[in-house]
């Protein structure tokens, strides 16, 4: 099993170690031992930014549209918050409402 722990890795080094990768004859997993970093961490790093140059197939989001993504779901949870809120406040009849 894993470390409960994850390392992070600067966006500096990633960049570095996609290059790397892709430039290297070497496999991902040599690259990444090389590199002291999991090859599921550089694998996963080489295809995201695989997809982001537009690499990606049907229905694969880059990392702009998922940030865009989770910045809708997060305003429409808001938006729901507040719509459930107002509805509280509401009377749900007419005749409370002529009361």
């Amino acid at each position: 099993m894993g470390s409960q722990y994850s390392k992070r890795y600067s966006e500096e080094f990633k960049r570095d170690a996609i290059a790397l990768a892709r430039s290297s004859d070497k496999t991902i997993t040599e690259v990444a031992r090389d590199l002291g970093v999991s090859p599921e961490s550089l694998r996963g790093w080489v295809k995201r930014d695989r997809i982001d140059r537009g690499g990606g197939t049907s229905g694969e989001l880059t990392s702009a549209e998922r940030e865009e993504l989770k910045r809708l779901r997060r305003q429409s949870a808001e938006q729901q918050k507040t719509i459930e809120i107002l509805k509280k406040g509401v009377p749900r009849t007419r005749e409370a409402a002529l009361r």
